[in-house]
C-alpha cells in the first residue's frame, strides 16, 4: 500500500519532476551503472516521510540507503522541495484563495534524539534533545512557513523570522494583516514589532483562562506535522536543511491534500476521486 494516496501522489510526483534539473553525465567513457529512477527515490523519500522509516530500513534491490540520501542532497542543494512548496501555495491561491488577512504563528516541540544543527535542551521533556518549528499558516490554516529552532528558543525571537516567510509573495500582500497568538508571545517586545511591520494583533493574555480566538487553525496544522508525518514528529535529521526539506515536502502534501478536499465539491478533473478525501 503505499504511503500517500494516488489522487495526492500523482500531481505531487509531475510537479516535482518538472522541477528536476537535467543530469549532465561526466563519466569519460559513459560506462557507469545506470542511474536509478528519480520516481524511484522520491516514493522513498515520501516512505520516511510519512512512516518515519530510517533509511538502510528502506533500501532494497532497486536503491540503497546511499542513493536516497545522495540524490536528496542533490535536489536540496537545487532547491526543488522549496520551489515544489511555492507552487502549491500559489496553485491554492489561485484556485481557492489564501486568507492573508489573518495569520496565525505558534510553536510546537518534538523530539530530536540524533542532535544536530537545530537541537536543543527540551523544556517540556526533562531536558532532553528536542527541536521547535514556528509555523506560519494563513486565517485557514494552509502552511506558509516554518522556522525550525533548538528547543530551548523562547517563541517571542522567532516569530520576525517567521513573518518574513511572506516575502515568498513578493508585494501581493493585503492592505490590514492581523496576526493572531497564543500567551507565549505576550509580550511589549512583540507588539513593538508588529507595529513596526504593520499589522494588527490578537494575543491571548498570560495568567488568564484560555482565549481560542482565531488561532486555532495552526495548532490543527501542528497536529496535521506531527500526526501524519513521523518524521516531523521525531526529528532523527542532523543538518537543519535536511530537515527543512522534509517540512517543505510536508507542507506540499498538505497544501494538495486541502486544495483537492475544497475543490471537489466544485471542480471536476479526471482522476477527481470517487468519494470527498
Amino acid at each position: 500500500m503505499p504511503a500517500l494516496p494516488l489522487f495526492i501522489m500523482d500531481p505531487l510526483w509531475d510537479q516535482f519532476e518538472a522541477l528536476i534539473p537535467p543530469i549532465v553525465d561526466h563519466h569519460p567513457l559513459g560506462c557507469h551503472r545506470p542511474r536509478v529512477a528519480d520516481r524511484v527515490i522520491f516514493d522513498k523519500l515520501i516512505q520516511v516521510l510519512v512512516l518515519g522509516a530510517a533509511y538502510e530500513k528502506i533500501s532494497d534491490s532497486t536503491c540503497s540507503a546511499t542513493t536516497i540520501r545522495r540524490r536528496r542532497d542533490e535536489w536540496i542543494a537545487a532547491g526543488i522541495f522549496e520551489n515544489l512548496e511555492q507552487i502549491c501555495l500559489e496553485a491554492y491561491d489561485r484556485i481557492e484563495g489564501l486568507d492573508l488577512e489573518n495569520l496565525c504563528v505558534d510553536g510546537c516541540i518534538v523530539k530530536a534524539p540524533c542532535g544536530g544543527e537545530i537541537a536543543g535542551k527540551s523544556p517540556v521533556d526533562r531536558g532532553k534533545q528536542g527541536t521547535k518549528r514556528s509555523v506560519l499558516t494563513d486565517g485557514n490554516g494552509i502552511p506558509i512557513g516554518c522556522v525550525a529552532a533548538p528547543a530551548n528558543r523562547n517563541d517571542s525571537p522567532l516569530l520576525q523570522p517567521t513573518l518574513e516567510k511572506l516575502s515568498r509573495f513578493g508585494f501581493h500582500l493585503p492592505d490590514h494583516i492581523t496576526v493572531h497568538l497564543d500567551a507565549g508571545y505576550d509580550s511589549a517586545k512583540t507588539r513593538g514589532l508588529l507595529t513596526e511591520l504593520g499589522c494588527d494583533w490578537q494575543i491571548s493574555t498570560k495568567g488568564e483562562p484560555l482565549q481560542t480566538g482565531a488561532r486555532w487553525v495552526v495548532e490543527r496544522t501542528n497536529a496535521w506535522h506531527t500526526r501524519g508525518f513521523k518524521k516531523l514528529l521525531i526529528c532523527t535529521e542532523r543538518r537543519a536543511c535536511v530537515n527543512d526539506a522534509f517540512i517543505a515536502l510536508a507542507n506540499s502534501v498538505i497544501i494538495i491534500r486541502r486544495l483537492i478536499r475544497q475543490a471537489w465539491v466544485t471542480h471536476r478533473w479526471d482522476n477527481r476521486p470517487d468519494r470527498k478525501p
